[in-house]
This record gives C-alpha cells, sequence and structure tokens, in this order.
C-alpha cells in the first residue's frame, strides 16, 4: 500500500504461558476444594498440541472444573471464546473426559465474516486477509480508530486483538 497509509492487524492470538498458570492456579484449588476429595478429577494441559483434557468422576464435578478453569483464564486475560469444548465422552464407569482446543490465529472463513463487518463500516479503510489474521488499511487513522471501536463491540465468536498498529 502507499506510504501515507497508516495500518492494524486484527489477530486471534493466546499466550499459553497464561494458560498454563491458569491450569495449574486449577489443579491447586481442586487438589484443595472439598467437594473433590477423594475424586479421581483432574485437568492437564498439553502445550505442543494446544489442547486441555479434563478428567472427573461425575457430571457435576466435571461442571465444576470447567468453572474453576473458565474462572482462572478469564482472570488471567484469555477469552473463553479462545477455546472450543469438545463433546464430553464416557469412559469407565460414570467417569467422563473433556477435551478442550485452544484456537489461535483467524480461520479463512472467519476473516472473510471480518473482512464483510470491516467494509459494512462504509469507511474508507482497506482490509486484506494475510494468513491467519487481518490486515486494515487506511489513510486516516481515525478510521482505524473506528474500526477498532466497532470491532471491540462486536460479539464476534473469536476473541479478537489488535496490533501492529502504525
Amino acid at each position: 500500500m502507499g506510504k501515507d497509509n497508516f495500518s492494524f492487524d486484527i489477530v486471534s492470538e493466546v499466550d499459553l504461558q497464561e494458560v498454563d498458570n491458569a491450569v495449574n492456579q486449577a489443579k491447586k484449588e481442586l487438589a484443595q476444594r472439598y467437594d473433590f476429595k477423594g475424586s479421581k478429577s483432574y485437568i492437564d494441559f498439553k502445550r505442543d498440541e494446544k489442547k486441555i483434557i479434563m478428567f472427573a468422576d461425575e457430571a457435576y464435578r466435571l461442571n465444576a472444573l470447567t468453572d474453576m478453569l473458565a474462572g482462572k483464564l478469564v482472570k488471567r486475560g484469555i477469552s473463553v471464546k479462545s477455546l472450543t469444548f469438545k463433546d464430553v465422552q464416557k469412559t469407565t464407569g460414570s467417569s467422563i473426559t473433556q477435551e478442550v482446543d485452544i484456537t489461535m490465529g483467524i480461520a479463512k472463513d472467519k476473516a472473510k465474516d471480518l473482512v464483510a463487518i470491516i467494509k459494512g463500516l462504509g469507511l474508507k479503510v482497506q482490509p486484506q486477509i494475510e494468513g491467519e489474521k487481518v490486515r486494515v488499511f487506511s489513510p486516516k487513522k481515525d478510521d482505524l480508530q473506528e474500526v477498532m471501536a466497532h470491532l471491540r463491540k462486536t460479539d464476534f465468536p473469536l476473541a479478537l486483538s489488535f496490533n501492529n498498529y502504525r
């Protein structure tokens, strides 16, 4: 784009170290909670696979574990929109397990949705899909600010953040 254009990137990123910290906090709480005494429930973070695994010996404990994890993640600045909860799987007896995928990057279809939202604003901005992010160009910083403000208010299915603003 031209020299007189400003830009920023729309991304969907997750700090895996913060996920690790949140899971460790949830593990500590799990070990101390009375309602989990004698339970085989656990929570595990597979960082390389960007996956959290929760195991509980009863459905209500899995729900409690999910709430515990979500609370710890939100406190550490990680949006629950970054998580994809898979279907609950029965293991042995009444035991169940659930995998939670951590979503990073903006998939093509979601990127196209973002571009449509931005173009729908009628501003002099140019959104462009670049891999797993969307870059927005404009000759006016005010227009870029307006796009960011609008997207912050939009209930988009992914956790969005903005970087490389220049």
